[in-house]
Protein backbone atom coordinates (compact mmCIF):
# COMPACT_ATOMS: atom_id res chain seq x y z
CA UNK A 1 0.00 0.00 0.00
CA UNK A 2 1.58 3.40 -0.82
CA UNK A 3 2.60 5.05 2.29
CA UNK A 4 1.43 8.35 1.93
CA UNK A 5 -2.23 8.74 3.58
CA UNK A 6 -4.91 10.04 1.89
CA UNK A 7 -8.69 8.76 0.81
CA UNK A 8 -9.24 8.21 -2.84
CA UNK A 9 -10.41 10.62 -5.25
CA UNK A 10 -14.19 11.00 -4.30
CA UNK A 11 -12.94 12.90 -1.04
CA UNK A 12 -10.43 15.41 -2.86
CA UNK A 13 -10.36 18.97 -2.97
CA UNK A 14 -11.77 20.35 -5.61
CA UNK A 15 -10.35 23.72 -6.29
CA UNK A 16 -12.13 26.48 -8.46
CA UNK A 17 -9.99 26.13 -11.61
CA UNK A 18 -7.96 28.92 -12.70
CA UNK A 19 -6.19 29.50 -16.26
CA UNK A 20 -2.81 28.67 -16.34
CA UNK A 21 -0.76 32.06 -15.69
CA UNK A 22 2.86 30.18 -15.59
CA UNK A 23 4.23 27.41 -16.54
CA UNK A 24 3.61 24.09 -14.85
CA UNK A 25 6.12 20.98 -14.75
CA UNK A 26 5.65 17.66 -12.88
CA UNK A 27 8.40 15.56 -12.39
CA UNK A 28 9.57 12.42 -10.90
CA UNK A 29 6.10 10.63 -12.25
CA UNK A 30 5.84 7.67 -14.27
CA UNK A 31 4.91 8.46 -17.64
CA UNK A 32 2.08 6.34 -20.14
CA UNK A 33 1.33 7.14 -23.47
CA UNK A 34 -0.80 4.29 -25.04
CA UNK A 35 -0.84 6.37 -28.11
CA UNK A 36 3.28 6.18 -28.63
CA UNK A 37 3.43 3.33 -26.26
CA UNK A 38 5.42 5.67 -23.78
CA UNK A 39 6.69 4.10 -20.30
CA UNK A 40 9.24 5.96 -18.76
CA UNK A 41 10.49 7.51 -15.59
CA UNK A 42 10.23 11.75 -16.30
CA UNK A 43 8.71 15.05 -16.51
CA UNK A 44 5.79 17.19 -18.54
CA UNK A 45 6.36 20.70 -19.00
CA UNK A 46 2.82 22.37 -19.83
CA UNK A 47 3.04 26.21 -20.69
CA UNK A 48 -0.83 28.29 -22.04
CA UNK A 49 -2.63 24.81 -21.45
CA UNK A 50 -0.42 22.53 -24.19
CA UNK A 51 2.49 19.84 -23.14
CA UNK A 52 5.98 21.56 -24.49
CA UNK A 53 7.95 18.94 -23.58
CA UNK A 54 8.11 15.69 -21.85
CA UNK A 55 10.63 13.01 -21.02
CA UNK A 56 13.41 12.20 -18.68
CA UNK A 57 14.86 15.22 -19.18
CA UNK A 58 12.21 17.23 -17.69
CA UNK A 59 13.76 17.90 -14.09
CA UNK A 60 13.57 19.87 -11.13
CA UNK A 61 17.13 21.41 -12.60
CA UNK A 62 16.28 22.39 -16.07
CA UNK A 63 13.05 24.64 -15.93
CA UNK A 64 11.31 28.17 -16.94
CA UNK A 65 11.95 30.76 -14.39
CA UNK A 66 8.98 30.70 -12.17
CA UNK A 67 7.68 26.94 -12.70
CA UNK A 68 5.28 25.81 -10.34
CA UNK A 69 6.73 22.53 -9.84
CA UNK A 70 4.65 19.17 -8.85
CA UNK A 71 6.70 16.00 -7.67
CA UNK A 72 4.88 13.10 -8.61
CA UNK A 73 6.42 10.87 -6.55
CA UNK A 74 7.12 8.07 -8.65
CA UNK A 75 3.20 8.05 -9.66
CA UNK A 76 1.79 7.40 -13.30
CA UNK A 77 0.51 10.13 -14.98
CA UNK A 78 -1.04 9.35 -17.92
CA UNK A 79 -3.08 11.26 -20.83
CA UNK A 80 -7.05 12.66 -18.81
CA UNK A 81 -9.51 9.73 -19.32
CA UNK A 82 -12.18 10.28 -22.18
CA UNK A 83 -15.28 8.84 -20.77
CA UNK A 84 -17.61 8.24 -24.02
CA UNK A 85 -20.78 7.13 -22.22
CA UNK A 86 -22.11 9.59 -19.83
CA UNK A 87 -25.90 10.43 -18.50
CA UNK A 88 -25.52 14.07 -16.80
CA UNK A 89 -29.57 14.81 -16.74
CA UNK A 90 -29.55 18.56 -17.71
CA UNK A 91 -31.44 19.82 -18.91
CA UNK A 92 -34.49 18.47 -17.35
CA UNK A 93 -33.92 16.13 -14.29
CA UNK A 94 -31.00 18.31 -12.28
CA UNK A 95 -32.06 16.83 -9.24
CA UNK A 96 -30.31 13.32 -10.47
CA UNK A 97 -27.87 15.21 -11.68
CA UNK A 98 -26.40 18.31 -13.19
CA UNK A 99 -23.27 19.10 -15.61
CA UNK A 100 -21.86 21.22 -12.59
CA UNK A 101 -22.25 17.98 -9.79
CA UNK A 102 -21.23 15.38 -13.19
CA UNK A 103 -18.07 17.67 -14.21
CA UNK A 104 -16.90 17.32 -10.52
CA UNK A 105 -17.57 13.74 -10.42
CA UNK A 106 -15.58 13.41 -13.18
CA UNK A 107 -12.92 16.06 -11.64
CA UNK A 108 -12.51 13.50 -9.10
CA UNK A 109 -12.65 10.39 -11.16
CA UNK A 110 -9.99 11.75 -13.55
CA UNK A 111 -11.84 12.14 -16.09
CA UNK A 112 -11.28 15.04 -18.11
CA UNK A 113 -13.41 14.88 -21.28
CA UNK A 114 -16.80 13.26 -21.22
CA UNK A 115 -19.67 12.89 -23.61
CA UNK A 116 -23.01 12.74 -22.91
CA UNK A 117 -25.87 10.77 -24.34
CA UNK A 118 -29.25 13.14 -25.51
CA UNK A 119 -32.25 11.75 -23.70
CA UNK A 120 -32.46 15.15 -21.72
CA UNK A 121 -35.63 16.69 -21.34
CA UNK A 122 -35.82 18.55 -24.24
CA UNK A 123 -34.06 15.90 -26.27
CA UNK A 124 -30.54 16.73 -28.19
CA UNK A 125 -32.02 16.39 -31.18
CA UNK A 126 -31.59 19.80 -32.83
CA UNK A 127 -28.77 22.90 -32.83
CA UNK A 128 -29.99 24.94 -30.15
CA UNK A 129 -29.40 21.53 -27.65
CA UNK A 130 -25.84 20.72 -28.73
CA UNK A 131 -25.35 24.78 -28.25
CA UNK A 132 -27.08 23.89 -24.82
CA UNK A 133 -24.09 21.37 -23.96
CA UNK A 134 -21.58 23.34 -24.90
CA UNK A 135 -22.27 26.60 -23.58
CA UNK A 136 -22.87 24.77 -19.83
CA UNK A 137 -19.35 23.40 -20.42
CA UNK A 138 -17.57 26.80 -20.85
CA UNK A 139 -19.28 28.01 -17.91
CA UNK A 140 -18.34 24.97 -15.75
CA UNK A 141 -14.82 24.87 -16.99
CA UNK A 142 -14.06 21.42 -15.44
CA UNK A 143 -13.85 18.84 -17.66
CA UNK A 144 -14.73 18.95 -21.33
CA UNK A 145 -18.29 18.23 -22.12
CA UNK A 146 -19.56 17.15 -25.46
CA UNK A 147 -22.81 15.48 -26.44
CA UNK A 148 -24.33 13.22 -29.24
CA UNK A 149 -26.81 14.01 -30.94
CA UNK A 150 -30.31 11.84 -31.04
CA UNK A 151 -30.38 9.71 -33.97
CA UNK A 152 -34.19 10.02 -34.41
CA UNK A 153 -36.64 12.54 -33.73
CA UNK A 154 -37.78 12.37 -29.70
CA UNK A 155 -35.51 9.11 -29.54
CA UNK A 156 -39.00 7.49 -31.17
CA UNK A 157 -36.84 5.17 -33.92
CA UNK A 158 -39.04 7.13 -37.30
CA UNK A 159 -37.82 10.03 -38.61
CA UNK A 160 -33.84 11.06 -38.80
CA UNK A 161 -32.90 14.19 -37.31
CA UNK A 162 -30.49 16.59 -39.14
CA UNK A 163 -27.78 14.87 -38.86
CA UNK A 164 -25.19 17.41 -40.70
CA UNK A 165 -26.38 20.39 -38.98
CA UNK A 166 -26.18 18.99 -35.58
CA UNK A 167 -22.49 17.50 -36.48
CA UNK A 168 -21.23 21.15 -37.46
CA UNK A 169 -22.57 22.49 -34.13
CA UNK A 170 -20.43 20.42 -32.26
CA UNK A 171 -22.24 16.85 -32.14
CA UNK A 172 -19.75 13.88 -31.95
CA UNK A 173 -22.14 11.09 -33.08
CA UNK A 174 -25.84 9.93 -33.06
CA UNK A 175 -28.08 7.60 -30.74
CA UNK A 176 -31.14 6.89 -29.20
CA UNK A 177 -29.43 6.62 -26.17
CA UNK A 178 -31.28 3.72 -24.09
CA UNK A 179 -33.26 2.78 -27.12
CA UNK A 180 -32.46 0.47 -29.89
CA UNK A 181 -32.89 1.67 -33.87
CA UNK A 182 -35.56 -0.96 -34.25
CA UNK A 183 -36.58 -0.49 -37.70
CA UNK A 184 -34.00 -1.48 -40.27
CA UNK A 185 -35.19 0.71 -42.59
CA UNK A 186 -34.37 3.58 -40.34
CA UNK A 187 -31.33 2.17 -39.39
CA UNK A 188 -30.30 2.01 -42.68
CA UNK A 189 -30.97 5.57 -43.71
CA UNK A 190 -28.81 6.28 -41.35
CA UNK A 191 -25.84 4.59 -41.69
CA UNK A 192 -26.24 5.58 -45.47
CA UNK A 193 -26.26 9.02 -44.67
CA UNK A 194 -23.64 8.60 -41.92
CA UNK A 195 -21.25 7.39 -44.82
CA UNK A 196 -22.19 10.25 -46.85
CA UNK A 197 -20.66 12.54 -44.09
CA UNK A 198 -18.33 10.38 -41.90
CA UNK A 199 -20.52 10.33 -39.06
CA UNK A 200 -20.62 8.25 -36.23
CA UNK A 201 -23.23 5.79 -35.54
CA UNK A 202 -24.17 4.01 -31.80
CA UNK A 203 -26.06 1.42 -30.92
CA UNK A 204 -27.92 0.57 -27.99
CA UNK A 205 -27.67 -3.33 -28.93
CA UNK A 206 -31.15 -4.77 -27.72
CA UNK A 207 -33.77 -6.25 -29.68
CA UNK A 208 -36.61 -4.51 -27.87
CA UNK A 209 -39.64 -7.62 -28.28
CA UNK A 210 -36.77 -9.74 -26.61
CA UNK A 211 -36.29 -7.33 -23.93
CA UNK A 212 -39.64 -5.96 -23.30
CA UNK A 213 -40.70 -5.70 -19.73
CA UNK A 214 -37.58 -7.64 -18.51
CA UNK A 215 -35.91 -7.11 -15.35
CA UNK A 216 -32.23 -8.95 -15.46
CA UNK A 217 -30.76 -11.31 -17.22
CA UNK A 218 -32.89 -14.25 -18.22
CA UNK A 219 -31.66 -17.35 -16.78
CA UNK A 220 -31.94 -19.44 -13.28
CA UNK A 221 -31.41 -16.98 -11.29
CA UNK A 222 -34.33 -14.81 -12.71
CA UNK A 223 -36.44 -17.75 -12.34
CA UNK A 224 -35.88 -17.94 -8.61
CA UNK A 225 -36.67 -14.71 -8.02
CA UNK A 226 -40.12 -14.64 -10.09
CA UNK A 227 -38.79 -11.60 -12.37
CA UNK A 228 -39.12 -11.61 -15.87
CA UNK A 229 -35.67 -12.04 -17.72
CA UNK A 230 -33.75 -10.39 -20.91
CA UNK A 231 -32.27 -13.38 -22.81
CA UNK A 232 -28.25 -12.53 -23.44
CA UNK A 233 -29.35 -13.18 -27.50
CA UNK A 234 -31.39 -9.89 -27.55
CA UNK A 235 -28.35 -8.34 -27.69
CA UNK A 236 -26.41 -10.13 -30.45
CA UNK A 237 -29.18 -9.90 -32.53
CA UNK A 238 -29.66 -6.70 -33.07
CA UNK A 239 -25.98 -6.40 -33.69
CA UNK A 240 -25.76 -9.33 -36.28
CA UNK A 241 -28.73 -7.45 -38.01
CA UNK A 242 -27.09 -3.97 -37.92
CA UNK A 243 -23.92 -5.79 -39.31
CA UNK A 244 -25.75 -6.51 -42.56
CA UNK A 245 -26.82 -3.14 -43.03
CA UNK A 246 -23.03 -1.81 -42.21
CA UNK A 247 -22.31 -4.20 -45.06
CA UNK A 248 -24.00 -2.41 -47.23
CA UNK A 249 -23.60 1.10 -45.83
CA UNK A 250 -19.70 1.21 -45.10
CA UNK A 251 -20.53 3.17 -42.49
CA UNK A 252 -19.16 3.81 -38.95
CA UNK A 253 -20.80 1.99 -36.15
CA UNK A 254 -19.95 1.75 -32.63
CA UNK A 255 -21.76 -1.04 -30.50
CA UNK A 256 -22.05 0.28 -26.78
CA UNK A 257 -21.83 -1.17 -23.64
CA UNK A 258 -21.31 -4.97 -24.66
CA UNK A 259 -22.10 -7.35 -22.16
CA UNK A 260 -22.53 -10.64 -23.70
CA UNK A 261 -19.96 -13.15 -25.44
CA UNK A 262 -22.02 -13.83 -28.29
CA UNK A 263 -21.66 -9.76 -29.17
CA UNK A 264 -18.14 -10.40 -28.38
CA UNK A 265 -18.08 -13.15 -31.25
CA UNK A 266 -20.31 -11.37 -33.41
CA UNK A 267 -17.98 -7.84 -33.45
CA UNK A 268 -14.32 -10.22 -33.37
CA UNK A 269 -15.98 -11.78 -36.97
CA UNK A 270 -17.08 -8.43 -38.16
CA UNK A 271 -13.90 -7.02 -37.17
CA UNK A 272 -11.82 -10.00 -38.87
CA UNK A 273 -13.87 -9.17 -41.96
CA UNK A 274 -12.61 -5.41 -42.01
CA UNK A 275 -15.88 -4.07 -41.38
CA UNK A 276 -16.02 -0.19 -39.98
CA UNK A 277 -16.91 -1.45 -36.39
CA UNK A 278 -16.08 -0.47 -32.59
CA UNK A 279 -17.26 -0.84 -29.52
CA UNK A 280 -16.88 -0.18 -25.67
CA UNK A 281 -18.07 -1.90 -22.52
CA UNK A 282 -18.16 -0.65 -19.10
CA UNK A 283 -16.90 -2.17 -15.77
CA UNK A 284 -19.64 -3.84 -14.12
CA UNK A 285 -20.21 -5.98 -16.60
CA UNK A 286 -16.24 -7.65 -16.57
CA UNK A 287 -15.90 -7.10 -12.82
CA UNK A 288 -19.76 -8.30 -11.59
CA UNK A 289 -22.25 -10.83 -12.68
CA UNK A 290 -25.91 -11.57 -12.30
CA UNK A 291 -25.19 -12.36 -8.17
CA UNK A 292 -24.96 -9.17 -7.15
CA UNK A 293 -28.53 -8.50 -7.31
CA UNK A 294 -28.55 -11.03 -4.53
CA UNK A 295 -32.40 -10.62 -2.55
CA UNK A 296 -33.55 -7.97 -5.06
CA UNK A 297 -30.71 -5.01 -4.58
CA UNK A 298 -31.86 -2.51 -7.04
CA UNK A 299 -28.80 -0.87 -7.24
CA UNK A 300 -27.28 -4.02 -9.16
CA UNK A 301 -30.00 -3.29 -11.78
CA UNK A 302 -28.57 -2.03 -15.14
CA UNK A 303 -28.99 -1.46 -18.82
CA UNK A 304 -27.71 -4.25 -20.04
CA UNK A 305 -28.06 -5.98 -16.96
CA UNK A 306 -25.62 -7.95 -15.60
CA UNK A 307 -24.94 -11.10 -17.03
CA UNK A 308 -23.96 -14.43 -15.89
CA UNK A 309 -20.53 -15.49 -14.81
CA UNK A 310 -19.27 -17.12 -18.24
CA UNK A 311 -20.63 -14.13 -19.79
CA UNK A 312 -18.58 -11.79 -17.62
CA UNK A 313 -15.66 -13.62 -18.37
CA UNK A 314 -15.89 -13.18 -21.90
CA UNK A 315 -16.15 -9.57 -21.20
CA UNK A 316 -12.71 -9.37 -19.31
CA UNK A 317 -10.82 -11.73 -22.03
CA UNK A 318 -12.54 -9.53 -24.82
CA UNK A 319 -10.84 -6.44 -23.22
CA UNK A 320 -7.40 -8.00 -22.68
CA UNK A 321 -7.55 -9.15 -26.44
CA UNK A 322 -8.47 -5.79 -27.44
CA UNK A 323 -11.41 -6.63 -29.20
CA UNK A 324 -13.58 -4.16 -27.24
CA UNK A 325 -11.54 -0.98 -28.40
CA UNK A 326 -13.13 0.93 -25.04
CA UNK A 327 -14.47 1.60 -21.49
CA UNK A 328 -16.65 3.68 -20.32
CA UNK A 329 -18.25 4.85 -17.18
CA UNK A 330 -22.01 3.82 -18.85
CA UNK A 331 -22.80 6.84 -15.86
CA UNK A 332 -26.27 6.95 -15.36
CA UNK A 333 -27.80 8.87 -11.90
CA UNK A 334 -31.12 7.94 -10.21
CA UNK A 335 -32.40 9.82 -7.20
CA UNK A 336 -33.56 7.66 -4.44
CA UNK A 337 -36.78 6.99 -5.24
CA UNK A 338 -36.29 5.71 -8.42
CA UNK A 339 -34.44 3.02 -6.95
CA UNK A 340 -36.11 2.38 -3.45
CA UNK A 341 -38.99 0.73 -5.12
CA UNK A 342 -39.41 -3.03 -6.56
CA UNK A 343 -37.30 -4.87 -8.31
CA UNK A 344 -39.48 -5.06 -11.56
CA UNK A 345 -40.24 -1.32 -11.32
CA UNK A 346 -36.67 0.15 -10.34
CA UNK A 347 -34.64 2.72 -12.90
CA UNK A 348 -31.91 0.38 -14.69
CA UNK A 349 -28.67 1.99 -14.40
CA UNK A 350 -26.03 2.85 -11.86
CA UNK A 351 -23.44 5.70 -11.07
CA UNK A 352 -19.68 5.15 -12.50
CA UNK A 353 -17.62 7.96 -13.06
CA UNK A 354 -15.87 7.92 -9.89
CA UNK A 355 -15.26 3.93 -10.29
CA UNK A 356 -14.37 4.28 -13.71
CA UNK A 357 -10.56 4.32 -12.84
CA UNK A 358 -10.09 2.01 -9.52
CA UNK A 359 -12.53 -0.92 -10.12
CA UNK A 360 -10.89 -0.99 -14.18
CA UNK A 361 -7.48 -1.34 -12.78
CA UNK A 362 -8.36 -4.65 -11.44
CA UNK A 363 -8.00 -6.27 -14.81
CA UNK A 364 -4.16 -5.10 -14.25
CA UNK A 365 -3.54 -5.80 -10.66
CA UNK A 366 -5.10 -9.16 -11.61
CA UNK A 367 -2.74 -9.40 -14.50
CA UNK A 368 -5.45 -9.76 -17.11
CA UNK A 369 -4.30 -6.32 -18.95
CA UNK A 370 -1.26 -4.31 -19.03
CA UNK A 371 -1.78 -0.91 -18.02
CA UNK A 372 -0.76 0.19 -20.55
CA UNK A 373 -3.43 -1.35 -22.53
CA UNK A 374 -6.30 -0.78 -20.02
CA UNK A 375 -5.59 3.02 -20.21
CA UNK A 376 -5.68 3.17 -23.86
CA UNK A 377 -9.16 2.12 -23.31
CA UNK A 378 -9.90 5.04 -21.64
CA UNK A 379 -7.63 7.19 -23.30
CA UNK A 380 -6.27 7.21 -27.17
CA UNK A 381 -8.95 4.59 -28.47
CA UNK A 382 -11.95 6.90 -27.66
CA UNK A 383 -10.33 9.80 -28.92
CA UNK A 384 -9.32 8.13 -31.88
CA UNK A 385 -13.08 7.18 -32.35
CA UNK A 386 -14.33 10.43 -31.88
CA UNK A 387 -11.98 12.58 -33.64
CA UNK A 388 -10.51 14.31 -30.38
CA UNK A 389 -7.25 15.89 -30.27
CA UNK A 390 -6.82 14.98 -26.72
CA UNK A 391 -5.95 11.10 -24.92
CA UNK A 392 -2.12 11.41 -25.51
CA UNK A 393 1.22 12.78 -23.35
CA UNK A 394 2.70 14.65 -26.53
CA UNK A 395 4.47 17.73 -27.28
CA UNK A 396 1.84 20.08 -28.20
CA UNK A 397 -1.28 18.25 -27.38
CA UNK A 398 -3.78 19.98 -25.30
CA UNK A 399 -2.72 19.48 -21.25
CA UNK A 400 -5.37 16.96 -20.00
CA UNK A 401 -3.39 14.95 -17.50
CA UNK A 402 -4.27 12.53 -14.83
CA UNK A 403 -2.13 11.10 -12.03
CA UNK A 404 -2.88 8.24 -10.58
CA UNK A 405 -1.55 6.23 -7.20
CA UNK A 406 -1.92 2.54 -8.27
CA UNK A 407 -1.08 1.24 -4.63
CA UNK A 408 -3.47 2.99 -2.78
CA UNK A 409 -6.31 0.95 -1.57
CA UNK A 410 -9.57 1.74 -0.06
CA UNK A 411 -13.40 1.16 -0.28
CA UNK A 412 -15.50 2.41 -2.16
CA UNK A 413 -17.25 5.25 -0.10
CA UNK A 414 -20.56 6.56 -1.93
CA UNK A 415 -21.17 9.10 0.81
CA UNK A 416 -18.17 10.95 -0.29
CA UNK A 417 -18.80 10.95 -3.99
CA UNK A 418 -19.34 14.26 -6.03
CA UNK A 419 -22.12 13.35 -8.06
CA UNK A 420 -26.01 14.01 -6.75
CA UNK A 421 -27.24 10.56 -7.17
CA UNK A 422 -25.54 7.61 -5.32
CA UNK A 423 -26.77 4.54 -6.98
CA UNK A 424 -23.93 2.02 -7.44
CA UNK A 425 -23.36 -1.72 -7.20
CA UNK A 426 -19.99 -1.06 -5.91
CA UNK A 427 -20.48 0.93 -2.41
CA UNK A 428 -18.36 -0.62 0.35
CA UNK A 429 -15.80 -2.84 -2.15
CA UNK A 430 -12.30 -2.78 -2.00
CA UNK A 431 -10.61 -1.62 -4.62
CA UNK A 432 -6.24 -0.52 -5.42
CA UNK A 433 -5.94 2.39 -7.30
CA UNK A 434 -6.82 6.39 -7.08
CA UNK A 435 -6.58 9.45 -8.40
CA UNK A 436 -4.20 11.77 -7.08
CA UNK A 437 -4.41 15.01 -9.73
CA UNK A 438 -6.30 16.03 -12.46
CA UNK A 439 -5.58 18.33 -15.11
CA UNK A 440 -7.20 19.84 -17.36
CA UNK A 441 -5.59 22.26 -20.12
CA UNK A 442 -2.71 22.56 -17.39
CA UNK A 443 -5.07 23.82 -15.07
CA UNK A 444 -5.30 21.97 -11.98
CA UNK A 445 -9.18 20.73 -11.24
CA UNK A 446 -8.44 18.02 -8.98
CA UNK A 447 -6.68 17.25 -5.73
CA UNK A 448 -6.62 13.96 -3.50
CA UNK A 449 -6.75 14.91 0.28
CA UNK A 450 -3.21 14.81 1.53
CA UNK A 451 -1.82 15.52 -1.63
CA UNK A 452 1.23 18.20 -1.65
Amino acid sequence: MSQRQGSAGASGILRPPKRQTRPLALINARLIDPASNRDETGGVLVEDGVIRDLGPQITRNDLPEGAEVIDAHGDVLCPGLIDMRVQLREPGEEHQETIETGSLAAAAGGVTSMVTLPNTDPIIDDVAGVEFIARRARETKRAKIYCYGALTRSLEGKDLVEMGLLAQSGALGFTDALHAVADAQVMRRALNYAKVFGLLIIQHPEEPRLAAGGAMNNGELATRLGLAGIPPCAEVMMIERDLHLVRMSGARYHVAHVSTAAAVEAIRKAKQEGLPVTCDTAPPYFSLNENEIGDYRTFAKLSPPLRGESDRRAIAAAVAEGIIDCIASDHSPHDVESKRVPFAQAAAGGIGLETLLPVSLGLTHNRSVSLSNLLKCMTSRPAEILGLPQGRLAKGAPADMTLIDLEHQHKIDLSAFHSKSKNSPYDGRQVQGAVRRTFVDGRQVFAAAGTN
